[in-house]
């Protein structure tokens, strides 16, 4: 942040100089126009150089945010495509130039013509180069990156991510990160931060203890060896410190081209809007729950009776709930159940079962576990 505080004076400070020099020398000029004395008034001179300072000082401004988001999308941009984009432009300039040599003579309309060439030598020149990067490659194959080589759109390295308030106080992210799953740094931008500081000390007790709980959990994601934590707070000039945590969030995220691990229903419509990619660990979760198809059998323990009559009620170890038909009157017993169908709803599976024969007679005398270990045998 301070080198580019540094950058944006020096250039302002340069565009500003650009400007008084302009003005002073329309100064000068519109003075030996309109002035037939050497004495013009100097409040003029002052008064136009001062325009022209002012002028530049509004262009430097304005033009400096677009550089800046024009740098940060050519950091996206691969060494080959640049080396290629500069080696045509050279090549197609001088070209340009060689071709329109031979034009000086032709008075007035020798200057227009080697623009014109010049340009679109640049054009094409870029053009041939962009083309010819595979040739490029086997010339100098030091700036191509591995997907450039294999052809697979790979990335170099790991794509960072960042984390939204919502995901470091759940906790679960800590646990993901300490399998190794997770690939790249994690970034948390210091404005979420403050403001899990800020819900840490609210005077409210549940909120309170939310706080202090993504505190702790942001200490176990440091204390991890294999995760790389990453306290962000180098923003783009285009960062609003003024509009909401969320939409910053998102704004930061695709200026950096990282993705984002929330479990916030708002910050992934937000990404959506914008391009950005969201991971969602409520969706992870679901991904990794069991598969159930129809005719496997389970073990249930029946801790209540269903809606329906004769129905009973068992979730398994991850929370997925299991209806199963004639169990109504097991609840507290473990039951061996054969899967009819399993329904995907908004809010996780469900799984439809019936006793079988088997669990009905296993009911009547035997135990499960000396049903599977006479299964065993």
């Amino acid at each position: 942040m301070l080198v580019l505080r540094g950058l944006w004076s020096l250039f302002v400070a340069a565009v500003v100089l650009v400007g008084v020099i302009i003005g002073h020398l329309v100064a000068a000029s519109l003075e030996r126009r309109f002035f037939e004395t050497a004495d013009s008034p100097i409040l003029f001179h002052i008064g136009i150089v001062t325009v022209g300072g002012l002028l530049g000082f509004l262009f430097a401004v304005f033009s400096f945010r677009k550089v800046v988001t024009w740098v940060n999308r050519w950091e996206r941009v691969s060494l080959l495509d640049k080396a290629a984009t500069a080696a045509g432009m050279i090549l197609g300039l001088v070209v340009a130039i060689l071709i329109t040599v031979p034009l000086g003579d032709f008075g007035g309309f020798g200057l227009p013509i080697k623009i014109f060439a010049s340009v679109a030598g640049i054009v094409l020149g870029i053009g041939f180069a962009m083309s010819a990067k595979t040739q490029i490659v086997y010339v100098f194959p030091s700036l191509a990156s591995p997907s450039d080589i294999t052809g697979l759109n790979v990335r170099q390295r790991a794509c960072p991510k960042m984390l939204d308030t919502n995901i470091i106080i759940d906790g679960r992210i800590a646990d993901i990160a300490a399998t190794g799953f997770l690939e790249g740094p994690l970034y948390i931008p210091d404005f979420i931060l403050q403001e899990l500081r800020h819900v840490a000390d609210s005077s409210d007790k549940l909120k309170r203890e939310r706080g202090r709980r993504g505190l702790d959990i942001l200490n176990k994601l440091k204390s991890d060896d294999k995760t790389q934590v990453v306290i962000f707070d180098d923003y783009t000039i285009e960062d609003a410190p003024y509009d909401e945590v969320d939409t910053r969030l998102v704004n930061l995220a695709r200026a950096k081209d990282t993705a984002i691990i929330t479990n916030d229903y708002s910050v992934n419509e937000i990404g959506k809007l914008h391009g950005v990619r969201v991971m969602i660990v409520n969706e992870l979760a679901d991904a990794l729950k069991p598969v159930f198809l129809p005719g496997e059998e389970i073990t249930a323990t029946i801790v209540k009776e269903g809606k329906e009559s004769g129905q009973g009620v068992s979730y398994l170890d991850d929370g997925t709930m299991v209806v199963v038909e004639g169990a109504g009157d097991f609840v507290g017993r473990m039951v061996l159940v054969e899967v009819t169908s399993v329904l995907q709803t908004t809010a996780g599976k469900m799984i439809f079962a019936s006793i079988t024969e088997k669990g009905r007679t296993l009911l009547a005398g035997e135990s499960i576990s000396e049903h599977r270990r006479r299964r065993r045998r």
